[in-house]
């Protein structure tokens, strides 16, 4: 990391507990770094110094505008380089610049402008979580390069809107937008609610459901919707008798195959759809769960017991966590940093960041971040198909859907 970036990060962080000259008066280290930027011309001293402060920031929604900041957000507001914009316009917004705030929310609607640049301004107005931006984001529900940030910023909003609003375009969503509509609609009770008259409509087919979002559900702690989901869905067992009778009863299931019992690429469309999103696989998937390139996936016995009986070996590191804000949103996922300013939780989607004010509770499980009853959904040939590709020693083609 360049000296400017921990100049700027380390300024950030002294604004916790400011240091005091010989005659104790409070120093605002945030005053000398505007200085520097108002004195400077080079660009790239300019951004290590942003980025900096960006990273010392973060987390925090709101931090009283330091003396001069005006001058540096006129000057730098207007510089050639994009991401200095970017970066003094989502800082500005920190400050509390009204400016700022129109400015992003006059960009998020302009069509006209970059995809970058719109899902940057985006980004900046749900860290500050801007009272206004759930109407922009009903609107991109539409915009299909747009609409995946759009729903996964609904989930920090209680509003009556939104859940009709994705119901509304999820038939027509690819299945990987599908598991962020999922998502959003599990992370409030009051989301869940309509989610669930919609599954018992037909609306949404059981089969979306995979087994971290009935769990997601089911930590809303709702006996009624707990109820309904178990009568649409089914429900976990736990017992280790159970247990082994699924990993026998999938065990029979596979080899009932035959010498080549399932198709690969199918099995690797099957795997993107379920496991993808938390583990990654020839180099390729998300970095919640371990990384299975180099596991013992030729022993199919040990692939079922991990995948029936996740909860047998936990790993500290991937132990989940719920979270629950204050505003009744419910997070589950790994919580990867957690400070006096913020809380960092990593979930099957997404990395939130939290400021540490607005968190109600956490609450460390017993059990993984994997959940169980991964395989409660698919068909026999689908559970061929998925474990004949993870015990696969190379990749293989992806099977159109």
């Amino acid at each position: 990391m360049k000296f400017f970036t921990l100049l700027g990060l380390a300024c950030g962080l002294a604004l916790v507990s400011p240091s005091t000259d010989s005659a104790e008066t409070p120093k605002d280290p945030l005053v000398q770094i505007v200085e520097l930027l108002s004195n400077n011309a080079d660009t790239q001293f300019q951004l290590d110094i942003l980025r900096g402060l960006t990273e010392a920031l973060k987390g925090r929604r709101t931090v009283a505008m330091p003396l001069g900041w005006s001058a540096v957000e006129l000057k730098l507001g207007s510089s050639t380089h994009s991401e200095v914009r970017t970066r003094v316009q989502s800082l500005s917004l920190t400050f509390g610049s009204k400016q700022a705030l129109a400015s992003l929310r006059k960009l998020t609607r302009d069509a006209g402008a970059t995809v970058e640049a719109r899902r940057n301004a985006l980004a900046s107005l749900i860290a500050a979580k801007d009272e206004e931006l759930p109407a922009v984001l009903l609107v991109l529900l539409n915009v299909p390069s747009l609409r995946v940030d759009a729903m996964r910023g609904l989930a920090n909003y209680d509003d009556a809107r939104s859940p009709e609003a994705i119901l509304a375009v999820y038939a027509s969503l690819p299945s990987g937008e599908k598991r962020d509509a999922l998502a959003t609609l599990a992370s409030r009770l009051s989301y869940a609610k309509p989610l669930m008259t919609a599954i018992t409509q037909g609306k949404v087919v059981t089969t979306d459901l995979t087994a971290d979002v009935v769990r997601q559900l089911h930590n809303l702690k709702n006996e009624e919707l707990s109820t309904q989901l178990n009568k649409a869905w089914g429900t976990m067992r736990d017992s280790p008798a159970d247990k082994k009778i699924e990993i026998e009863k999938h065990t029979k299931i596979y080899r009932a195959g035959g010498s080549q019992p399932g198709d690969a690429s199918r099995g690797r469309l099957l795997f993107s759809k379920v496991c993808q999103q938390c583990h990654t696989l020839f180099e390729t998937g998300g970095q919640v769960g371990p990384n299975l390139t180099g596991s013992n996936r030729g022993d199919l016995p040990y692939i079922l017991e991990n995948i029936v009986d996740p909860n047998a070996v936990i790993p500290n590191d991937y132990r989940s966590s719920t979270l629950e804000t204050k505003d009744d949103r419910v997070i589950t996922g790994i919580v990867r940093r957690q400070d006096q300013n913020s809380v960092t939780i990593l979930t099957a989607t997404e990395t939130i960041i939290l400021p540490r004010n607005e968190v109600k509770s956490i609450s460390l499980s017993e059990i993984s971040m994997m959940p169980e009853g991964l395989l409660t959904q698919l068909k026999d040939q689908e559970v061929r198909d998925l474990l004949y590709y993870l015990g696969r020693p190379s990749q293989v083609p992806l099977a159109k859907e």
